[in-house]
């Protein structure tokens, strides 16, 4: 029987810090070992030039492998955790045996871009990565017509896309494409795998990174691993957590929360002739053993597999479930972190030009030990999503007020110097209100109370406002919901559409707008969501869709609108003035050396509660700042916070308006109004 385990340390605690002496010392030896038993079969395969950047590889980043996987499946794993069936020395020659078959693999054209990245590790901290992201089916139909519409991409200065899930899902419920039947293969009814390796060719050409989801947490129950496991293979049950009863499932339920409680309760689904099996987000989703090694193989293999059809980053989707623990929550345990740093630095020896992207919807405190800030740096992911930001933005906009963004943003660990933040304003996903009490105190409310507030507000149901949006996973008894709707619906311009009220359309593209030129200007990659740029409204049709009725996220994943996306070029439309907004941002930021990232950024205090303030500070290209006015009037901020950070002849990059406007010895911002300045 499995015992009780203490609740284990918090995220930011090293988890390699117990024994690291003897750890690094086995490291040395394992290392030396591998480099004489790789040496002939690496020629062999590479050439020597090629071979000789391939050793290289493995002795420099064998000490960020060696460590996690000792804590994983060494002497230095956790007591919680069987042993495993394979000996630490003959698991490291079987993957880096697989590191070597992939390496030989790889294109010739994706092994240039290797050496090209090696050059330059940081080229995705460049301010000219302005991202975007759609799901293919409702952007092109298919892989093949996505390539027939780049033309929009280009304009926006587009250099980073994230195609939506687009491995083979289940038929029917899917999770939105996140219940994977099959990791080697592209669904059907978007194109195929040769056309995946085909669009990211043509991407490369355009200087376009092609990003693409990985599921790591669970497969489909339709997965080849799982149909072995129902049909009694032993390798594959042990794939997944299946106990034969309720006793141990019902132990772990008394820490676990639910993540879809309306239509998903509990964490485990009872399967005839296999057992209950751990299923956190869909009775159809199975949670994979991350324990066992083998599960660890499987899943380096599938990445190397993508990397090798030229997928450039990839989005590792729900690594804080990845690993369990009795006792816990079983969300971000510091063997989630490990899994992480061990196949980042397998990846990179065979693929040096791709990297990580976490999906972690965290607490704030939690958020960043996924970029490898521990008690000591990690290599971890590269890259990870700014919630915490996107959140703030949209409480700050429905409060007008920027007081608890401040506090919030200000007090939020910086992400390491080598990693970078991914921003946004909307996603797939629906809005989850991880607004914390301490930094709702800051302005003087309740953090409950802010928090119900904010649902009741973009579901539209709070007097005066704008928003035209919907709850999600509401719970009665509490009152916490969270909440779907476009970026359009959310900030108002879906109201002002169809009260068919000018005014309250061009309030809107000012909210939304706004939004956009903090992600912009913030530290790290903006995302662009797919509609956004033409102010795309919600989508009814969900509603007649059996696979998708019951989840009204699918609101806010419109198809794209061709005909309104053409009026992108018409002057005075909506999508004209949006969409050329949009423009504008990324063409300023690609002006901006100092948004690239290693610009310290710091959040500033001013003397106008409407407005959010921060600056960044880059050693060779000076000081920037930025003023967003969240509030309904225009905003006075003391204009000797321009000299505070470092401006000494600050001219307007940017803006809601013509420039920078001092009066009374006062910067005055318009109403839901921002401003970019730097040194001329």
């Amino acid at each position: 029987m499995i015992k009780a385990m203490a609740l284990p340390p918090e995220p930011h605690v090293d988890p390699l810090a117990p024994g690291r002496a003897e750890v690094g010392e086995r490291a040395r030896v394992a290392l030396a070992a591998q480099l004489t038993r790789l040496s002939g079969p690496a020629r062999r395969a590479l050439g020597d030039r090629d071979a000789d950047a391939f050793l290289a590889r493995i002795e420099h980043g064998f000490g960020d492998l060696y460590g996690p996987l000792d804590g994983l499946f060494g002497p230095g794993r956790a007591d919680d955790t069987p042993a495993p069936p394979m000996a630490l020395d003959a698991l490291l020659d079987a993957l880096l045996d697989t590191v070597l078959a992939a390496t030989a693999a790889r294109p010739d054209e994706l092994r240039a871009l290797d050496h090209r990245r090696e050059i330059d590790p940081g080229w995705f901290q460049r301010a000219d990565m302005v991202g975007y992201v759609t799901y293919v089916d409702r952007f092109a139909d298919t892989l093949a017509g996505l390539g027939e519409h780049l033309d929009l991409l280009e304009e926006l200065g587009v250099t980073y896309l994230h195609l939506m899930p687009l491995l083979r899902p289940r038929p029917g419920e899917s999770d939105g494409g996140y219940a994977v039947a099959d990791y080697d293969e592209v669904d059907p009814a978007l194109g195929s795998m040769d056309e995946l390796e085909a669009l990211a060719g043509e991407l490369r050409r355009r200087h376009v990174s092609l990003c693409v989801d990985l599921v790591v947490n669970h497969t489909a129950a339709e997965h080849e691993w799982a149909r072995r496991a129902v049909a009694g293979d032993p390798r594959y049950r042990a794939f997944y957590r299946i106990f034969p009863d309720r006793e141990i499932p019902d132990r772990y339920e008394e820490t676990l929360p639910e993540v879809f409680p309306d239509f998903a309760p509990g964490n485990f689904t009872e399967v005839p002739g296999v057992g209950w099996v751990w299923t956190t987000f869909n009775t159809f989703q199975w949670d994979l053993d991350h324990a066992n090694p083998d599960v660890f193989r499987a899943m380096l293999d599938v990445m190397l597999h993508l990397a090798n059809r030229g997928v450039e980053i990839l989005r590792l989707d729900a690594v804080p479930f990845t690993w369990k623990r009795l006792g816990t929550d079983c969300q971000n345990q510091p063997e989630a972190h490990l899994l992480l740093q061990a196949w980042r630095a397998l990846v990179r020896m065979a693929a040096p030009a791709v990297v990580f992207k976490a999906e972690a919807i965290v607490p704030p405190d939690q958020l960043v030990p996924y970029l490898g800030a521990h008690a000591r740096f990690r290599r971890e992911c590269d890259l990870a999503y700014h919630n915490q930001l996107m959140v703030q933005l949209w409480s700050s906009l429905a409060a007008r007020d920027g007081r608890v963004a401040t506090h919030a943003l200000r007090r939020l660990r910086p992400a390491p110097e080598p990693t970078s933040w991914v921003t946004y304003v909307r996603g797939h996903d629906d809005i989850g209100w991880a607004i914390d009490d301490a930094d709702a105190m800051a302005a003087g409310w309740g953090g409950a109370s802010h928090r119900r507030f904010l649902v009741d507000y973009y579901a539209g149901d709070f007097p005066g406002s704008f928003a035209t949006g919907a709850r999600f996973q509401e719970n009665p008894a509490t009152g916490d919901a969270r909440t779907s709707g476009t970026a359009a619906a959310l900030c108002g311009i879906e109201q002002g559409r169809a009260a068919g009220d000018a005014a309250l359309v061009d309030a809107g593209i000012r909210r939304l707008v706004l939004l956009y030129s903090v992600i912009f200007s913030w530290s790290g990659i903006p995302l662009v969501y797919m509609g956004d740029e033409i102010a795309l409204g919600d989508d009814g049709s969900w509603r007649d869709d059996p696979a998708r009725a019951g989840d009204n996220r699918w609101m806010h994943r419109p198809r794209m609108d061709w005909t309104a996306a053409a009026r992108r070029h018409q002057a005075g439309t909506v999508e004209q003035r949006v969409f050329d907004a949009m423009a504008a941002l990324s063409a300023a930021r690609r002006r901006l050396d100092g948004l690239r990232r290693g610009a310290h950024l710091e959040v500033l205090d001013v003397d106008d509660p409407h407005v959010l303030a921060y600056a960044r500070h880059h050693p060779s290209t000076g000081s920037f700042l930025a003023l967003v006015n969240f509030g309904d009037e225009p905003a006075r901020i003391h204009a000797g916070l321009l000299d505070a950070v470092g401006l000494v002849a600050p001219t307007a990059v940017c803006g809601s308006e013509t420039g920078l406007t001092v009066v009374d010895d006062h910067i005055v911002l318009a109403a839901l109004g921002y401003l970019w300045l730097a040194d001329a």
